[in-house]
């Protein structure tokens, strides 16, 4: 699990791409990013499925921000990003959802 952050000098947009190995994504069919970005909708941001079983996405956000998301895999499996900014506790549950600082 990681993410890249690539900051735009004409927009206070940062472009994250979001990638999940074959293995941290449990050999799922489908993955989505769910957060604060996307009102939390498991519809609204899937990953791509790569040829090598790898799962990406790009989303552009606005900067001096903080996000919490979770990857969902195959629409009943949640994960956290191992190599977040940050951890958060979830309003919503006992678990913590990972925080990207953009």
């Amino acid at each position: 699990m990681s993410f890249k952050k690539q900051y735009l000098k004409s927009k206070p947009v940062c472009k994250v791409t979001f990638t999940l190995s074959k293995d941290e994504a449990k050999n799922a069919d489908k993955v989505c990013i769910v957060g604060d970005f996307n009102d939390w909708d498991v519809a609204t941001t899937p990953m791509k499925k790569l040829k090598n079983g790898s799962f990406s996405s790009t989303v552009a956000l606005p900067k001096d921000a903080q996000y919490q998301f979770r990857y969902l895999l195959d629409d009943n499996q949640w994960e956290n990003d191992w190599n977040a900014d940050a951890y958060m506790r979830s309003p919503v549950s006992f678990d913590e959802n990972s925080v990207l600082a953009v």
